[in-house]
């Protein structure tokens, strides 16, 4: 009896080093919403196969029709899923890259070699330890310029520190409490996804919420289609058909909403964070409403956001008052001509 009691324990313990998340209780959540997430699409898709006899009769005669949605609705599960596992790209994260290749350059051997015959009086164990803690410091401060060059002349660095993490926070970056984690271009955190919106994820969440909504289209004229052919004939049957059809009515409606809002944010270069928060941001107080301060024209931020191989680590500077004076200066005919918007 002894020896099964200590085998429980031992037991779930090996269990919880297969699967931490299990011992993690907002990791947890996180598959519990991703569970949730997968079973609602094989319900609404489900139903459809288990209801429409015209359905399974066309699959038998045309099985591509079939096949082209399946297919798209595997594709759109995968998409989820490679989001919700992709990084925002984190402040630490670029912190780390941008230290990692200083160290890299102060550490060739033609730097070493230079440091060492500067001072021939020490050792050469000394002066690596001594340039590993003088490159410690030099990593911070030169973070710190990094900074500083991308913020307006004048600023306070105490308005950059982040005052959870204590790490200086780079223009459009936040805090996000769900990640405990400074985040780069931060968006929203989504709760569905269990990941925040950012630098490194924000355009594989545009077409993750693209292709949701093609889906959901999809499936609303299948549902159409069912009830419109009087196949059902008990009314509890055709009850349940139309409450999951209201459903995806309202899912189909908040996710073209949500694909215009994320569409007219690419096209402006702005973040909900921004566009919500816009008078609570030190670096954008004072800026007219209509200016977009990020803004390169739609065609460079298109190509910037969908095409642009900068990496997710890539920070951008606060424009300078001429250049938004530029911005804020009302449209003419010759801008018209000149696809200034553009």
């Amino acid at each position: 009896m002894a020896a099964d009691g200590l085998r429980a324990p031992a037991l779930a313990e090996r269990c919880f080093r297969l699967f931490p998340c299990l011992d993690d209780r907002a990791r947890r959540s996180k598959w519990g919403l991703k569970v949730a997430l997968v079973l609602l699409h094989v319900i609404f898709v489900g139903v459809l196969f288990l209801l429409d006899a015209d359905l399974i009769r066309k699959t038998k005669e045309e099985p591509w029709y079939t096949a082209i949605y399946l297919g798209f609705l595997v594709v759109t599960l995968v998409q989820y899923f490679f989001t919700a596992g992709s990084s925002p790209g984190y402040v630490i994260d670029a912190m780390r890259v941008g230290n990692e290749t200083y160290t890299t350059s102060m550490n060739s051997p033609m730097i070493l070699n230079q440091s060492i015959s500067r001072n021939n009086s020490f050792t050469s164990s000394m002066n690596r330890n001594q340039l590993g803690r003088h490159n410690c410091r030099m990593n911070s401060s030169s973070w710190l310029k990094l900074v500083m060059d991308l913020y307006p002349p004048g600023s306070s660095s105490r308005n950059w520190t982040c005052a959870y993490c204590n790490i200086i926070q780079p223009p459009r970056s936040k805090h996000c409490h769900d990640c405990d984690k400074c985040v780069l271009q931060f968006d929203h955190h989504c709760v569905w996804l269990g990941t925040c919106i950012g630098q490194g994820n924000h355009c594989r969440f545009w077409w993750y919420i693209f292709e949701e909504s093609i889906l959901c289209a999809w499936t609303v004229i299948l549902y159409i289609d069912l009830l419109s052919s009087k196949i059902i004939k008990a009314w509890w049957k055709e009850f349940f058909v139309i409450v999951l059809l209201a459903a995806l009515i309202f899912c189909l409606v908040f996710l073209l909403l949500l694909l215009l809002f994320h569409s007219y944010l690419v096209l402006t270069n702005q973040t909900t964070y921004e566009l919500v928060r816009r008078r609570r941001i030190l670096y954008l107080r004072g800026i007219p409403e209509r200016v977009h301060p990020f803004s390169r024209g739609i065609c460079k931020n298109l190509y910037v956001f969908c095409c642009s191989r900068d990496g997710k680590y890539t920070m951008e500077a606060v424009p300078a008052m001429e250049e938004l004076e530029a911005k804020a200066r009302p449209y003419t005919g010759m801008d018209i001509m000149s696809c200034r918007c553009c």
